[in-house]
């Protein structure tokens, strides 16, 4: 089974090559969204709890944490969490790489990243990816929080859509990480499809050369996903995480690019869902459940409340210092 990526917008050239006979793989739901039929245990629920349940607070979310009564806590996280790193995301006005990219002289901005254009000219997007060299930016409190959640044995697995690689860099081991959108760490020639060294990848890159491949000539592309092209095979872990999850959170994403959005609906509907987001976003605004909760804001102030109520202020600091050399204080996380 391949799974595509997608926007969540009716803009057919966002597939790329495999055009408008994916995009059907993916029907339009009630409310905007795009559901996906192929994820087991999905939960039909679309109701708000019903009249009279308690209100879910980020409280009761810290006290689920705190007791261990969430011990298969599964994360969706997008471009919000790297914002506080210095990586723009993509759809901010202004700021976002979409209106960044427009210097490119690109057809739309979405042209850097489909496979048609990359192959009509390479260019545009290797500049782009020399700003998103590796160690150019640092995981912040956000990651080393993810990284807190499993040393603490209580992440089931991250799903990310950055393919920025900060939440390796934070020491998230790859066994419970799901790059849903690929990775720069490595890349494959488009022609012969060997894979290319990162190193050897980036060495041309950073001077501004189109990898090419030594042995065909090909251009080499880094391992992420491009509109229209398969997802990775380990993104069909979520066929299994998620109906056992008992708790999920979902940090800084705007849920608007399939099919990973509709992860939030594969949880059962009994499970508590926290969103940390800057706005309130998917199937938490179209069809709330009675167990969300959702804290809106600036995604670090959000992380840094909830792991004040859990009680890990102390071991977030620590594991700061212990990972960077230093730490700033709490009130500049």
């Amino acid at each position: 089974m391949a799974l595509f990526a997608c926007s969540a917008v009716p803009a057919l050239r966002f597939w790329g090559l495999r055009g408008a006979r994916a995009w059907t793989r993916w029907p339009r739901i009630p409310g905007g969204g795009w559901s996906v039929s192929c994820f087991a245990g999905a939960s039909s629920d679309t109701g708000g709890g019903g009249h009279g349940q308690k209100k879910f607070l980020l409280q009761d979310i810290a006290e689920l944490i705190k007791t261990r009564a969430c011990q298969r806590v599964v994360v969706m996280v997008g471009a919000g969490i790297s914002t506080p790193s210095g990586i723009p995301d993509f759809r901010s006005p202004g700021v976002g790489y979409y209106s960044i990219l427009q210097q490119y002289k690109l057809p739309y901005p979405e042209a850097i990243f489909e496979l048609s254009f990359f192959f009509h000219d390479p260019k545009p997007f290797f500049t782009f990816a020399k700003k998103l060299y590796p160690g150019n930016y640092r995981p912040n409190a956000t990651h080393y929080f993810l990284r807190l959640l499993h040393e603490k044995g209580l992440l089931l697995r991250l799903y990310t859509q950055n393919i920025d690689g900060l939440e390796r860099a934070s020491g998230i081991p790859d066994s419970k990480l799901v790059e849903a959108h690929g990775s720069l760490a490595s890349a494959t020639c488009t022609i012969c499809r060997r894979p290319y060294p990162g190193e050897d990848f980036w060495a041309d890159v950073m001077v501004d050369r189109v990898p090419r491949c030594p042995v065909c000539s090909g251009v080499t592309k880094p391992d992420i996903v491009f509109f229209g092209e398969p997802l990775p095979a380990r993104f069909l872990l979520h066929l299994a995480d998620f109906p056992m999850a008992d708790l999920l959170l979902i940090l800084g994403t705007s849920l608007e690019v399939e099919p990973f959005a509709s992860l939030s609906d594969a949880v059962r509907s009994s499970v508590p869902r926290l969103l940390i987001n800057r706005d309130l976003v998917g199937s938490l605004a179209r069809n709330p459940r009675g167990r969300d909760v959702v804290q809106l804001g600036d995604v670090v102030h959000g992380v840094k409340r909830l792991v004040e109520l859990v009680g890990w202020t102390d071991d977030l600091q620590d594991l700061i210092q212990r990972e960077t050399g230093k730490f700033d204080g709490w009130d500049r996380l």
